[in-house]
């Protein structure tokens, strides 16, 4: 007989148990072998040679609870995530965050060591699959941005935020605050990189998310938002500058801004998309969860 809490915990995806296999495996191998951190972590000094480790330290979960967290987060995220993306995009966007990430979070170590001269930051063993957490809550935010969550009170698009604002006033209480916080802004700000303007939607050919509703700024509370939309839009012409005419041509603009060949009713269809999916899914939970709760009162009618 199914528990009544089967419903939430069924319809995860194959792929999805897939990778948790792989990260609770990652994390038994660095358990019972501890000098394989040194070959499948990230540590900038060791990175030369070892180039691989920027791909293999997003899957390597050193702590027992970094790995019930990244499992439990992949399973849940991803039941919503990857029937909306699908499979191939699903993992796709995995692992280009998760390299981008390791990328970042090296650059950014090496340049700390020269900038304050402290060895820490180059052999500090750096892993963990929290980066690639963060970048599904921007999907989150941007697939459902308006559902909200009944045990936050918030809305789904403050989820990326209220993850990096905790992140941050934690890391002034705890001393090791080097070995997470980077990967979790760079986790997030790839994901939204490449949702924003790289991710393909074959049912229109154009890739990204133009929406205002998806802009830099929206991570930021309403009063920041003229401070960050002048700053974002400098970085945009530096990284899309040479596609503005290509893309004019399109007609495809947000704010006079235009992006890489991407279709904003796309965007908001996609969020449609996303809202009735979860819905269903919440729907079909609740039905699954009553259907359980009903059977314990027909065993015992039976035994009367």
């Amino acid at each position: 007989m199914s528990s009544p809490g089967s419903g939430i915990f069924s319809g995860f995806t194959k792929l999805c148990k897939g990778l948790t296999v792989i990260l609770i495996g990652g994390h038994i191998v660095v358990r019972l072998l501890p000098s394989s951190v040194i070959y499948l972590a990230l540590i900038p000094a060791r990175t030369i040679p070892f180039g691989w480790n920027l791909i293999t330290a997003g899957y390597i979960e050193q702590s027992l609870h970094g790995v019930v967290v990244s499992v439990i987060g992949l399973l849940f995220m991803g039941k919503l995530l990857e029937p909306i993306w699908g499979s191939k995009e699903f993992l796709k966007f995995i692992f280009i965050v998760n390299f981008l990430t390791s990328v970042c979070v090296f650059t950014t170590a090496i340049a700390l060591y020269y900038i304050t001269r402290e060895e820490n930051y180059l052999y500090m063993p750096l892993s963990g699959f929290h980066g690639v957490l963060a970048g599904f809550l921007v999907g989150i935010k941007q697939i459902v941005p308006d559902q909200e969550l009944s045990l936050l009170k918030i809305k789904a698009k403050w989820l990326p935020s209220l993850m990096l604002l905790i992140s941050i006033a934690i890391s002034f209480f705890t001393p090791d605050s080097a070995t997470y916080l980077p990967t979790l802004i760079f986790g997030a700000y790839m994901g939204w990189i490449y949702l924003r303007y790289f991710q393909r939607k074959p049912e229109t050919k154009h890739r990204g998310d133009p929406s205002e509703d998806f802009a830099f700024s929206t991570f930021f509370p309403e009063f920041l938002r003229p401070i960050i939309d002048p700053i974002a839009s400098m970085f945009h012409r530096m990284l899309c500058g040479k596609s503005e005419a290509s893309t004019n041509a399109q007609g495809y603009t947000v704010g006079g801004a235009p992006l890489i060949g991407s279709d904003p009713i796309e965007a908001s269809r996609r969020r449609e998309r996303g809202a009735r999916a979860l819905e269903e899914r919440l729907a079909a939970e609740r039905l699954a969860a009553g259907k359980n709760s009903e059977e314990p009162q027909i065993d015992e009618s039976d035994n009367v």
